[in-house]
């Protein structure tokens, strides 16, 4: 690897130069749009396994200090938590982060220019910490508004062990 200059506006960490060589090099090897790799009725799901951890992580991350998110405490880890629910809950939108990770094929390069252009979440009912989750995308419609293409999904959030639905999105990205 040869020395890279940098400055305020290009990467600074070895992580971030590699990172940013090996998009080059998919740009370079023709990588498809998002709108080129994505069908209506693709459909694509992963499980998530929602700790404690990592809810105090995320809880943490966007400041969003409430008690009722709280199964975790020092010296004493997994704690059942408490919430007008019962036990402690998981942050309402703490799921919507993950539907990235779900929406992108993994198994495929890429997708070069894609931008997240629109979403709306409807929670349905209070995820438990501890909880294992079912975040499944579709693909229901590609369209274009003033020369510009869109993909939208439907995003449902459901418990792998008795299907309770808690959380429902519609998603667009926008496709150069």
């Amino acid at each position: 690897m040869t020395d890279v200059a940098t400055d305020e506006l290009r990467p600074m960490t070895p992580i971030q130069i590699q990172q940013t060589r090996d998009f080059i090099a998919g740009l370079e090897q023709g990588s498809q749009t998002y709108w080129d790799m994505v069908a209506i009725g693709d459909e694509l799901s992963r499980d998530l396994h929602i700790t404690p951890e990592l809810v105090i992580l995320y809880a943490d991350a966007v400041e969003d200090f409430n008690p009722w998110y709280e199964g975790w405490r020092m010296n004493t880890w997994t704690i059942p938590g408490e919430s007008p629910f019962g036990g402690a809950i998981v942050p309402p939108v703490l799921v919507s982060h993950f539907v990235l990770s779900v929406q992108f094929d993994h198994t495929k390069p890429f997708a070069i220019g894609s931008i997240h252009t629109f979403h709306d979440s409807e929670i349905l009912a209070p995820i438990p910490v501890g909880a294992t989750v079912r975040i499944t995308t579709r693909a229901t419609d590609k369209y274009e508004k003033r020369g510009r293409r869109y993909v939208r999904h439907e995003v449902t959030v459901t418990d792998t062990t008795d299907a309770t639905l808690y959380f429902r999105e519609t998603r667009d990205i926008l496709s150069l």
